[in-house]
């Protein structure tokens, strides 16, 4: 076909050439070839007509029509002559003669005149009337002409065969040539060369042709190599590799992915890989190329991929989109890692980040968390959300005295009883140390919560298991409700947390619902607490002094020193809610060192007072203070003022006793053989105990003002039965060698009754009320001076 059509063009494009060139001079140069002929016989036939016409003149004129036939027969017989016609003037006489051999192709016509030149004159005699045969274009050739013509004809035709040949030879072959090795490379697939050497374009066209096959040929070769290698990179990286078209169809997978999902690849291969994915995780993968594909842009998403056994793998999946945009090739390269681990990993993480370790609830992280959950849930529902806070009354004993396992032991049997309470969609967790908190969801939240609080109560009506001994405790409860109490997460474990310390102070084992004036309560707390940080750093604190009188001579023998704090813009503050606060947030300790050292200063200004000199002060020590740098300190203080010892008395509740912790004794001991004295404050009131005296270096046993108020009363039978244990405890402290205090005493019969029962020494305001420094001095150098003019 290809042959066909160059030959064809090419003897096309020879024969145009020739038609446009040859063609056009060849007819030239026969038009004037004919055209020269056509002259030479017209000039021929004008002679021999006018000399034939003067020839027959005489013979007309004689009408000898013997010689008249004779020119007539002679001229017919010229070549190119086809008639002869001589008529004379007077119609007697009339010759026609023709030549049939002439009578062929177009003629022409010459006639002419017959004039005979007589004596009168040149006569008409008759008419000459020739027709000729007009000469054709070759006719009007010579010989020479034609041979001429034959060997141009001739010549055309040779160069013509010539080139065609020569085109056959020179272009169509080495071009089959090359047409069948092209072909052969298409049907057989290898790389096949032009037998062909010559030094002109064909031949530079056949090695180049060569050549190129030759370095496709290695290409192709590196590229085979090259596939290959990816193919067995592909197959044989130990990674979960695999491809997707435009359509995240399968395209490719490698062995190692097969090996992990347990796919066949005929299985896989043409599959949506979205079929794969666990179903909840299917928009999430759908949505993972975010605002479009861009080539080399990388994307990963984590997802639930569905393994040919039904087994669900968390899959990481690092997906870079690639260059080729054609059809049939991947649109995208992914690895799948195998996360399971790692997740589950994650998830214990998790778990333990956000779990108590010792009871296995949630911790304060998980419970933070939680709440703001279930307070959007609240929020989507229009429910209510109900915070339990708990705090155990009296656990920090069982730490003090029986360990810190035995603290965990009974943190884990609250946490087995509380768990049964615990309803469905509610949150339990322990926040720290001895505070739990429950979180009540659902319906009829207030009722739940409020019957779940009774409940807690209840748990604690059975004793607790730790190291082997019974132990009871209690919980205070605090309860709040989202949105009545609390706008916010944080809000509402605020306000839960304040209600259970409201319980907490209003006497414990039990649970308060948070109100408004809770809120108030706790914010006069704040306030005291700023007042309390203020008051440290001000030195606002000082240190009153009340008179403890010897009631058998009315002689002051002491003081006891009592906490005040001077406020510059609110004045003098009552003690009570300040030492409350100062218990709470630890501050008592710092509180109590400044009152000491300001009571031993005032000591030593009283000391100056006539009949003063050994008076001592009674200062209360919190337990805060009670640890091994006590005596240290006291000494250091007393020796910077010039105290002796002796001369302070160091107060004590029965709630640093009562545990009998052996550090304790150690540091009482220390104080003792410092040269103090040891005295039981409210002694009565609390876990009172006669074995207090025994066990420790007690010196003075103070009776609280509570049984001294009774003794007066009007209530017969309380009355009687406080002057029995007043007399009962001031007779028992008298055989343990230790002086008795009557606190509160405020009429006369409180100290007659307390003088016959023999009580050493009474304080309280029928003596005196506690004096500030300045005023004291006023009034015991008032009292001195009325003494002295009695005297004189």
């Amino acid at each position: 076909m290809m042959t066909h059509s160059v030959e064809s063009r090419f003897v096309a494009i020879i024969s145009g050439a020739l038609l446009a060139v040859v063609a056009p001079l060849f007819t030239l140069f026969l038009a004037l070839s004919s055209q020269q002929a056509a002259k030479s016989l017209n000039e021929q036939i004008e002679i021999l007509v006018a000399a034939n016409a003067q020839a027959l003149s005489k013979p007309l004129w004689e009408l000898d029509i013997e010689s008249v036939r004779r020119i007539s027969g002679m001229l017919v017989a010229e070549r190119g002559v086809s008639l002869v016609k001589i008529t004379d003037t007077l119609g007697k006489l009339d010759i026609t003669d023709s030549n049939p051999q002439d009578g062929g192709g177009e003629v022409e016509q010459i006639s002419r005149q017959i004039f005979f030149q007589s004596a009168d004159g040149p006569r008409n005699v008759g008419r000459l009337t020739l027709q000729y045969v007009k000469i054709g274009w070759f006719a009007a050739l010579n010989q020479m002409e034609m041979a001429f013509i034959s060997i141009f004809v001739i010549a055309i035709l040779t160069v013509f065969c010539a080139a065609i040949i020569g085109n056959r030879i020179m272009i169509i072959k080495p071009l089959m040539r090359l047409t069948a090795a092209i072909e052969a490379t298409r049907r057989l697939g290898s790389r096949h060369h032009v037998d062909w050497r010559s030094g002109d374009e064909m031949g530079r066209l056949a090695k180049s042709f060569n050549d190129m096959q030759i370095q496709l040929d290695r290409e192709e070769r590196e590229l085979k190599r090259a596939h290959q290698l990816m193919k067995e990179t592909y197959n044989l990286t130990p990674a979960m590799l695999f491809s997707l078209d435009a359509d995240d169809t399968i395209s490719a997978v490698s062995d190692y992915w097969l090996l992990a999902t347990g796919y066949r690849r005929e299985d896989v291969l043409g599959r949506p890989f979205r079929a794969l994915v666990a179903p909840a995780d299917r928009d999430r993968y759908t949505r993972r190329k975010g605002g479009g594909v861009v080539a080399g842009a990388a994307s990963d998403v984590t997802i639930g991929f569905v393994c040919a056994d039904g087994r669900v793998m968390d899959a990481l999946i690092a997906e870079t989109q690639l260059m080729s945009a054609a059809a049939d090739l991947p649109a995208s390269l992914s690895v799948m890692t195998d996360v399971t681990e790692l997740k589950q990993s994650e998830l214990r993480n998790h778990h333990q980040a956000i779990s108590d370790y010792l009871t296995g609830l949630l911790n304060r992280q998980g419970f933070e968390s939680a709440l703001d959950a279930r307070i959007a849930e609240a929020d989507a529902a229009g429910s209510e959300v109900a915070c339990l806070f708990i705090d155990l009354d009296r656990f920090k004993a069982i730490n003090d005295n029986l360990g810190h396992a035995a603290g965990d032991s009974v943190l884990r049997q609250f946490t087995q009883r509380l768990a049964p309470l615990i309803g469905h969609g509610d949150s339990a967790s322990r926040l720290g140390g001895d505070e739990f908190a429950i979180l009540v969801t659902g319906d009829d939240v207030q009722a739940r919560a409020t019957a779940l609080c009774d409940q807690v109560v209840n748990l604690f009506d059975l004793p607790f298991q730790a190291e082997g001994q019974h132990v009871r405790l209690s919980a205070s409860m605090g309860l709040a409700f989202y949105p009545l109490h609390a706008d916010s997460a944080a809000e509402l474990l605020q306000k839960s947390d304040m209600a259970m310390y409201e319980r907490k102070r209003e006497g414990k084992n039990g649970a308060q619902v948070f109100d408004a004036s809770i809120l108030d309560r706790t914010r006069e707390r704040a306030e005291i607490e700023n007042d309390i940080h203020a008051a440290l750093a001000g030195n606002w604190f000082e240190a009153h002094f009340q008179q403890i009188v010897e009631i058998e001579t009315g002689r002051i023998i002491g003081f006891e020193a009592l906490m005040r704090m001077r406020h510059p813009r609110k004045g003098l503050l009552p003690p009570a809610p300040i030492i409350d606060v100062a218990e709470e947030t630890g501050a008592i300790g710092q509180i109590g060192e400044q009152i000491f050292e300001d009571a031993i200063a005032n000591l030593a200004r009283v000391s100056r007072l006539p009949g003063l000199g050994q008076t001592y002060v009674a200062v209360n020590f919190s337990p805060l203070q009670f640890d091994s740098h006590l005596a240290p300190y006291l000494a250091g203080i007393l020796n910077r003022y010039d105290i002796h010892p002796s001369r302070l008395v160091v107060e004590i509740t029965e709630a640093v006793l009562m545990h009998d912790n052996p550090e304790i004794r150690r540091i009482l001991d220390a104080v003792h053989q410092l040269g103090c004295r040891i005295a039981i404050d409210d002694f009565g009131t609390g876990y009172s105990s006669l074995s207090y005296m025994s066990r420790f270096p007690v010196d003075i046993v103070k009776i609280d003002q509570s049984f001294i108020r009774s003794l007066g009363g009007n209530r017969l039978e309380e009355a009687e039965k406080s002057r029995m244990l007043v007399e009962g405890i001031s007779a028992i402290s008298h055989k343990m060698k230790c002086s008795v205090i009557a606190e509160g005493v405020e009429t006369d019969d409180q100290r007659t009754f307390l003088k016959e029962i023999g009580v050493d020494c009474a304080q309280g305001y029928l003596y005196a009320k506690p004096l500030g420094i300045a005023d004291l001095m006023t009034t015991l150098a008032h009292t001195d001076h009325e003494l002295k003019s009695m005297a004189v």
